[in-house]
């Protein structure tokens, strides 16, 4: 088991900035590839960013790339996701999961409760 906690969500104004953490305990978190979905009201569940066991290789969604990095530390057993000129559009619960280095939900085996983000006009 891997218990994932996730924090740094709030509310900001378009073009803020927000880190997102990600602190994992149980198994070894060096060993799973690590991802960051996002879910807005009345929408489905969708990939935002994974990053691979070691760190070295990250793939992001169009719609975040140039304004979000993913990183990890795996001494820490944490992950990030930074996230710079927010925009309205980006307002959703964010959850980190673990397992499988893919953009589907169903490739991941341990999920967090999720962090509100929440960005105002």
């Amino acid at each position: 088991q891997v218990q994932l906690v996730e924090s740094g969500g709030g509310l900001v104004q378009a073009g803020d900035s927000l880190r997102l953490s990600c602190a994992a305990s149980g198994r070894t978190f060096s060993a799973f590839a690590m991802a960051w979905f996002r879910q807005a009201p009345g929408k489905e569940r969708e990939f935002v960013a994974r990053i691979v066991t070691n760190g070295v290789f990250t793939n992001y969604a169009d719609f975040v790339k140039g304004r979000f990095t993913i990183s990890r530390d795996n001494a820490k057993n944490t992950m990030y996701l930074q996230m710079n000129s927010l925009k309205t559009e980006d307002t959703a619960v964010y959850y980190c999961a673990a397992g499988r280095y893919t953009v589907s939900a169903s490739g991941y085996d341990y999920w967090g409760q999720g962090t509100q983000v929440t960005v105002s006009s």
